[in-house]
């Protein structure tokens, strides 16, 4: 069987998710207890892959090496891109790593309920030039976006005003190394960045066989705080039931998961719930859909459908915190008024007082 590397593009600024993204890129975000780019990993992983390149800047390259740390059972190159010109050089500048292989490219900020295998297996059955996967979107205009003839993409066109089709690409391609003939020397397009969609058009007009295949089950693109939300959602759908914590005068419902670590006093979890280790809950509410990350604290507070990365106070809240992602060591602390609802998006260190 062909080997099949995988590059995940992790060099950008992530400027849809400020401030979220001022202090930290992206991939290092956390849903369902884990960086970004770990699921995505643990994604190709899964589909038999276990050859990884991530391309980084020298901004992101620091915060990337630490988040895949302790990630196992793959071997990780870190490929650095000096200068964020789009997709297509993104793939360009990982030529030398992939060498003669067929390679994926999985876009980091996307998750797809079943995995990377199935186009992988078409991929390796088939062999294309290159296999894309597609998704039914409603405003394709902010999309790459395929024009299909069955199964074999006839065009495409990077965020087109009239769209050719409501069929957007996906954010997980498969190439041969065919895509890097005409990726090299390739002009920018008019945005002034060299576009992944216009070297598979030109493998397109050459001839070559480029294929589309459906998005089967749920696809989630995590580019902007509500969609992290909603990630974290879909993720802790899937959890198991594990308390291994101490849960002292507390009621404990549904799927959550309780580190030995973690702390849970007169307090009432209803999951799915995932608590990381050393989290302290004391008379507090945490409600569904909800991840908590390592070190963090709440105390007389209610928490539901949030985010809490590591290391963060919510203290002395009178009124529910819902739909909230709270950074690295922020702290939200409750005054002796509050409005009857709060809906927040703060940044890593961030202190809100709220009065």
């Amino acid at each position: 069987m062909r080997t099949v590397k995988a590059i995940i593009p992790a060099a950008g600024l992530g400027t849809r998710l400020r401030p979220l993204t001022y202090t930290r890129p992206k991939p290092v975000l956390r849903v369902a207890g884990k960086p970004i780019i770990v699921h995505a990993i643990e994604t190709l992983q899964a589909a038999g892959i276990t050859e990884i390149g991530v391309v980084v800047s020298e901004i992101t390259r620091a915060e990337i090496q630490h988040a895949i740390e302790h990630v196992s059972g793959v071997h990780i190159t870190l490929i650095d891109q000096h200068e964020q010109l789009g997709l297509g050089h993104a793939v360009l500048v990982a030529r030398d790593w992939v060498g003669q292989d067929d390679f994926c490219v999985y876009l980091g900020d996307n998750l797809f309920e079943f995995g990377a295998r199935p186009f992988v297996d078409r991929f390796l059955a088939e062999r294309p030039a290159a296999l894309i996967a597609l998704v039914q979107v409603e405003d394709p205009t902010a999309f790459g976006v395929a024009q299909l003839d069955g199964t074999r993409i006839t065009r495409l066109v990077e965020k087109p005003r009239v769209p050719p089709s409501n069929l957007a690409v996906a954010g997980l391609y498969c190439f041969t190394p065919q895509i890097f003939a005409v990726l090299d020397g390739m002009p920018p397009s008019a945005r002034g960045e060299y576009e992944i969609t216009d070297g598979i058009q030109a493998l397109i007009e050459a001839d070559a066989a480029v294929l589309g295949q459906p998005v089967r089950g749920w696809w989630k693109d995590t580019g902007r705080p509500a969609d992290l939300l909603d990630a974290n959602r879909l993720l802790l759908e899937r959890i198991e039931h594990d308390v291994q914590g101490t849960v002292e005068e507390s009621r404990i419902t549904g799927r959550v998961v309780i580190p030995a670590s973690a702390r849970v006093t007169r307090s009432k979890i209803v999951g799915p719930v995932m608590l990381g280790e050393g989290v302290v809950i004391e008379d507090a509410y945490i409600g569904p859909f909800t991840s908590i990350g390592q070190g963090s604290v709440v105390r007389e507070a209610e928490v539901e459908h949030s985010v809490i990365d590591a290391e963060a106070r919510i203290e002395h809240m009178s009124k529910r915190l819902q739909d909230c992602l709270i950074g690295v060591r922020a702290q939200v602390r409750g005054g002796r008024t509050v409005p009857r609802t709060h809906k927040l998006t703060i940044s890593d260190a961030s202190v809100v007082e709220l009065a």
